[in-house]
């Protein structure tokens, strides 16, 4: 029940920096927005103190780890591979310019 409350006031927090933001258009776009930033913190902050919230933080968190442990390619590697995709890419669409142009040879051969 709690969670319920605290999820919430959250998103009454979040609605209401949303509407006081268009409402308040005669304000400088730095203060709307920096208010709007503010509540939205507030809001996630709130959020993440629910059950919930605090599965999403773990989420987070575990995702960053496992990104940590991605072997990323080298400059060199990347570079590599993409002329090797882009080779193979043409020779793919000369063999089909070549298939189409048979095929259509063929049916104008057929019909004349």
């Amino acid at each position: 029940m709690a969670d319920n409350i605290k999820l919430a006031s959250a998103l009454i927090i979040t609605m209401a920096a949303i509407a006081s933001f268009y409402n308040y258009a005669e304000y400088s776009t730095l203060l709307r927005v920096l208010g709007l930033l503010a509540a939205v913190g507030l809001s996630l902050f709130i959020a993440s103190k629910t059950a919930v919230g605090s599965t999403m933080l773990s989420y987070v968190r575990d995702t960053q780890i496992e990104v940590r442990k991605v072997v990323w390619p080298s400059r060199q590697e990347t570079v590599q591979t993409t002329m090797i995709v882009l080779l193979m890419v043409m020779v793919v669409a000369l063999i089909l310019w070549a298939f189409d142009s048979l095929l259509g040879w063929a049916v104008r051969a057929l019909t004349l």
